[in-house]
């Protein structure tokens, strides 16, 4: 066996305003330098905003912008009997979690011109409504997978 399997080693505290392990874990993602009250004020920030348009609890609205952009397949790269195939991977549900979190982050962190807590917004909004760069990402994984199902009996040899 190459490696070990990655287990998890501790527990996540929750955030301070809404108590959220998942928030906490966005408010890590998006922290630069060690910098968690800027990070802290950017999330928040974005979560009112996400909440006074669309006049629901933030934290619903967080969460099934998550289970969005959450993807269900993966590709992993193998090598099998000399050449590269892109196997197709169902995806663990802390790993979706983490990717569809990164994947709003990174479009927010993109765009310039305003602040990054509206474009933190505007990527959860739009992840609530299935569009935005995080959901075009799930897509074109998906499409990647659905593409090469056909290499997937190599996925038991791994």
């Amino acid at each position: 066996m190459r490696g070990s399997r990655n287990i998890k080693r501790h527990e996540l505290i929750p955030d301070k305003k809404y108590h959220n392990v998942l928030i906490s874990q966005l408010i890590n993602y998006v922290m630069l330098d060690g910098k968690k009250s800027t990070a802290e004020k950017i999330v928040y920030q974005a979560l009112e905003k996400v909440s006074s348009d669309l006049k629901k609890d933030p934290v619903e609205i967080f969460d099934q912008a998550v289970k969005n952009a959450s993807p269900i397949l993966e590709v992993k790269g193998r090598r099998v009997g000399g050449a590269n195939y892109q196997i197709p991977f169902e995806v663990s549900r802390s790993r979706r979690q983490t990717l569809a979190m990164k994947w709003m982050i990174n479009a927010a962190r993109e765009k310039q011109g305003k602040p990054m807590n509206v474009f933190l917004a505007n990527e959860i909004s739009d992840s609530y409504h299935n569009q935005g760069q995080a959901i075009k990402k799930k897509d074109d994984m998906h499409r990647m997978a659905e593409a090469n199902k056909a290499f997937a009996h190599f996925a038991r040899f791994s």
